[in-house]
């Protein structure tokens, strides 16, 4: 069954990926015109474009796994995968920006100074620029394969970034953040050996002699 799956997969172009991805943005923005996104749609506009971007986050995580566990093979997809992401978190930042603070700077920079989870979310933003502008060939066979692995390990702070950054905009932690915050754990010990972290934790847990 999964060997019939792979096949019809590769039989996809990655640039239906790109198309389909941009589907949610163009519902929430007909939403956002029609009156559907509320009483409050900016917000609601900015916290829609800033959870699908970390479902994508979520979804390039878990290629790996998928791959690796149930021999599901999405490989060919994850650079389209990662983009989109890119372009949802982007919009998140774009839309706080523009429409809610309307760039007042000096409101800006405190909040970002002040507001935790607006300190976590810009530094999620930050590391996942070099992730985007680094998707490419080009820049794959100008560094070499290994630099490029370990450049792109900064996914791994991203995702953690991005799921506090979620948990904490709430007054209360919901259960919805939460369940993204553990998945996002769960997927990130998946491309840890067992031993390797046993071994971590062990170190931390055990006081030197």
């Amino acid at each position: 069954m999964i060997n019939v799956l792979n096949a019809k997969l590769r039989s996809i172009p990655a640039w239906a990926v790109y198309i389909l991805g941009t589907l949610p943005f163009l519902w929430l923005v007909y939403l956002l015109f029609s009156g559907g996104l509320g009483v409050d749609p900016v917000k609601a506009l900015e916290r829609g474009v800033g959870l699908i971007g970390l479902k994508f986050l979520v979804a390039g995580l878990a290629i790996t796994p998928l791959r690796k566990f149930l021999g599901l093979n999405l490989l060919k997809f994850r650079r389209a995968v990662g983009l989109l992401a890119f372009f949802y978190v982007s919009l998140h930042l774009t839309v706080w920006l523009a429409l809610d603070i309307q760039f007042f700077w000096g409101e800006i920079w405190a909040d970002i100074i002040k507001r935790p989870y607006i300190t976590i979310g810009m530094g999620a933003f930050v590391l996942m620029i070099p992730l985007a502008v680094t998707s490419n060939n080009r820049v794959l066979s100008k560094i070499g394969p290994v630099r490029w692995r370990r450049l792109h390990a900064l996914t791994y702070p991203v995702l953690i970034l991005a799921g506090v950054h979620y948990a904490l905009i709430g007054k209360v932690w919901q259960i919805q953040a939460l369940v993204y915050l553990l998945g996002i754990v769960i997927l990130l010990l998946t491309r840890v050996r067992f031993a390797k972290c046993c071994s971590w934790i062990w170190q931390k847990v055990t006081p030197a002699t």
